[in-house]
């Protein structure tokens, strides 16, 4: 599943053809995805104008001129696609491809969107895990999907005292409580084994072992890899292509994720990455270094 550098990395590529932009034509061939789409959903959203676009957790949000929210979530398997023609096609820092050749969409294209930009934004969801929906903006941080969410790992309020204070008296390993959405929401399995070896701490320690020194490293961390894996336009193991087309970079600079068997990257450590299962994730870390 895409994870907070992938989604933002998607938002960046959708804000010059979406944020100030009118909806011009939308079309949904099929009733649902994870879900059925909202009743009218294509009226709803047609010659409306995206005021915002933002991200949450792993969600996008673009906030319209009608007072309701566009929610996306990819889901395992979704991609959104952009494609301008002539010089339309380079916006912002972006050059999007031109639409494909010859007439219609893929059996898996199932919503379809144009804006004034110009430019056409196709959904892409092959195992249909996706998600839109339409929801009113002043009531979106009480709706189930938000109401429950932690901090922003980006955000200046991500302090050491504030994960201090999350992971107090947690006896769940620090992996799984980084995990958990409700203290820190859109990080993903990649990112916290990333992290976890940058900061030097075993994914096995306790949570509410963490001293303020351990969490200044971690927060320092997770900065570090979140902000590494957006310049990179995020990780592309499987499904994963930016709005542009453009896979990611990130998976190629791992120091320990998918790396069992291999040597220790950090210096001096002459250490092997062991792959363990916890909460039915795999974990890949340095047992020799990361304590």
């Amino acid at each position: 599943m895409p994870e907070l550098p992938e989604v933002e990395t998607v938002r960046m590529g959708l804000a010059p053809v979406l944020e100030h932009h009118r909806f011009t034509r939308v079309v949904t061939r099929r009733g649902d995805l994870r879900v059925p789409f909202p009743p009218h959903f294509a009226e709803r959203l047609k010659d409306r104008t995206v005021k915002r676009l933002e991200r949450r957790a792993k969600y996008l949000l673009a906030g319209l001129d009608s007072g309701e929210t566009l929610v996306i979530h990819l889901g395992m398997s979704g991609r959104l696609s952009v494609y301008a023609e002539g010089r339309e096609r380079r916006l912002g820092n972006y050059v999007y491809e031109p639409p494909p050749s010859g007439a219609g969409h893929g059996a898996h294209d199932h919503v379809v969107m144009e804006t004034d930009a110009p430019a056409e934004i196709v959904f892409t969801d092959p195992r249909r895990f996706g998600l839109m929906l339409l929801i009113e903006t002043s009531a979106l941080d009480d709706h189930p999907l938000f109401r429950g969410l932690g901090i922003e790992p980006l955000s200046k309020g991500f302090t050491a005292d504030y994960l201090v204070a999350a992971l107090k008296g947690r006896k769940t390993p620090i992996k799984a409580a980084l995990l958990d959405q409700r203290k820190i929401a859109g990080l993903g399995n990649i990112y916290v084994c990333e992290a976890l070896f940058y900061a030097g701490i075993s994914p096995k320690r306790l949570a509410r072992t963490i001293d303020h020194a351990r969490a200044a490293a971690l927060v320092r961390a997770i900065r570090r890899v979140l902000q590494a894996a957006i310049k990179a336009g995020g990780s592309s193991l499987r499904d994963f292509a930016g709005t542009d087309g453009a896979l990611g970079e990130f998976q190629h600079r791992f120091a320990v994720y998918d790396r069992e068997g291999q040597p220790c990257p950090r210096k001096g450590c002459s250490g092997t990455i062991k792959r363990i299962v916890q909460s039915g994730r795999s974990t890949f870390w340095c047992p020799s270094c990361q304590k």
